[in-house]
């Protein structure tokens, strides 16, 4: 029996909290740096989710996604091995698979938060014109990246020297003010090749991840 988009978005709601709900108790309980190694397969599983409860299944889209996700891997490949784009820094061995030093899933990552910030930007401002929404999109990006950092110091995602992981600015202002100028062009792009396109499954994944590193800062780290 297959199911119509209105019960695959449902579906999907249901799982995230599951999967989000486990997550949580996951990194609260003593075992939590091992929990966090089922990172990767997370942000694929939610994300592959999200994309099974698309309304408009198309080349366009797919095409869309994957040119962010290699535009976001390869601005971190020569952010790795240079040091000047987002200042220094390194991955650790969470990601999973890397090459030249920059994980695989890290394009995936660039690629879901752009869909989830322009899809959550377009519920409220529709009517708005495609830069002033790329620019609330980058900035709803950025949001989330603030609490994203310190958890990912803190579980070997990646790292900026020494800096604490208990400090909410732990990246140098350089990462944020790029990673927003990279976000807004991705934004841009993505609204204007793929058009409007909305998935409430990814609005709620997006709003669970920042629950998620939101709860790790308060209640883990600081």
């Amino acid at each position: 029996m297959s199911l119509s988009y209105s019960q695959k978005q449902n579906w999907v709601l249901i799982l995230l909290c599951c999967l989000y709900a486990v997550g949580l108790l996951g990194v609260s309980w003593p075992l939590h740096p091992e929990f966090m190694r089922l990172t990767p397969l997370n942000l694929l599983t939610t994300f592959g989710l999200c994309l099974w409860a698309e309304k408009q299944q198309d080349k366009r889209l797919y095409l869309a996604l994957l040119a962010v996700y290699w535009g976001g891997w390869f601005l971190e490949l020569a952010g790795v091995q240079t040091g000047l784009i987002f200042g220094e820094y390194s991955y650790g061995a969470t990601l999973g698979p890397q090459l030249g030093g920059t994980p695989f899933m890290i394009g995936l990552n660039w690629a879901m938060l752009v869909y989830a910030s322009s899809s959550i930007i377009l519920r409220f401002f529709a009517s708005r014109q495609l830069w002033l929404r790329s620019l609330l999109g980058a900035s709803l990006m950025v949001s989330l990246d603030l609490f994203i950092e310190p958890a990912a110091v803190r579980y070997d995602m990646w790292s900026w020297g020494n800096t604490p992981y208990n400090s909410l600015l732990v990246a140098p202002w350089q990462n944020y003010a790029v990673w927003w100028l990279a976000a807004f062009g991705l934004q841009l792009f993505f609204g204007h090749f793929l058009g409007p396109r909305r998935n409430p499954a990814l609005e709620f994944l997006f709003l669970w991840q920042f629950v998620f590193f939101l709860w790790i800062y308060l209640f883990l780290l600081m």
